[in-house]
């Protein structure tokens, strides 16, 4: 009896301090207001999450980078480029339509079979993104490349050129594209600035930084 007696003294004595306490240090309305208020946060603009330097970015919660569009060939070359980055999971891919305003060509040829041997003899020879134009006013040409811009048409007409293709031609053709896009998930400093540092040689594409995707 004496035992519980002193274990109830103890615990009326120990809510008691709590109680004191819990005044001096303004009490539960105290507590409320020094908590953060929703209704002052201000979200960033996508915009403004991309004008932020690499670190700040770096130190934000679940924000991706997205760089495209890129053509396969291109998607491979880039990641090359950030193969030293190891980064493993963090790097994923989606598909993307764009519009495509130039491309790079052979003019058409007789007949499919003259087609079909070219488009052989190109993709031995290492080329990549050939396709047979099948039908319409260019049917029987060989696509070489589709493009945004005039300026990475040109890049790739140059290439090819110094390749020994030297029929090849550029023109407009304004048609709906599938392409691909690289995302990197909370990505460190270094990343972004070596994103950068590529995008310059891929003409054409763009580096888009905000909320991830929740299927990314």
């Amino acid at each position: 009896m004496r035992i519980l007696v002193f274990l109830l003294l103890l615990a009326n004595a120990t809510l008691f301090l709590y109680i004191e306490l819990d005044n001096v240090g303004g009490g539960e309305a105290a507590r409320l207001n020094q908590q953060v208020q929703p209704d002052k946060i201000k979200l960033l603009t996508p915009q403004q999450v991309a004008a932020l330097g690499p670190a700040k970015i770096a130190a934000l919660a679940d924000v991706c980078v997205e760089w495209g569009p890129l053509s396969e060939t291109d998607r491979a070359r880039a990641e090359t480029g950030l193969a030293a980055l190891q980064l493993g999971r963090l790097l994923s891919q989606k598909k993307i339509e764009a519009v495509a305003n130039y491309w790079v060509f052979l003019p058409p040829l007789a007949n499919k079979p003259a087609v079909d041997k070219r488009v052989g003899e190109l993709k031995a020879q290492g080329i990549k993104d050939v396709a047979a134009v099948d039908s319409g006013p260019q049917r029987y040409a060989i696509s070489l490349g589709v493009f945004r811009t005039e300026e990475a048409a040109q890049t790739r007409l140059v290439s090819l050129q110094e390749q020994g293709i030297t029929t090849a031609k550029l023109g407009q053709r304004a048609q709906a594209v599938q392409q691909l896009a690289l995302v990197v998930r909370d990505p460190p400093a270094a990343v972004i600035v070596r994103l950068k540092e590529l995008q310059a040689d891929f003409s054409g594409s763009e580096i888009k930084i905000g909320s991830c995707d929740q299927t990314t």
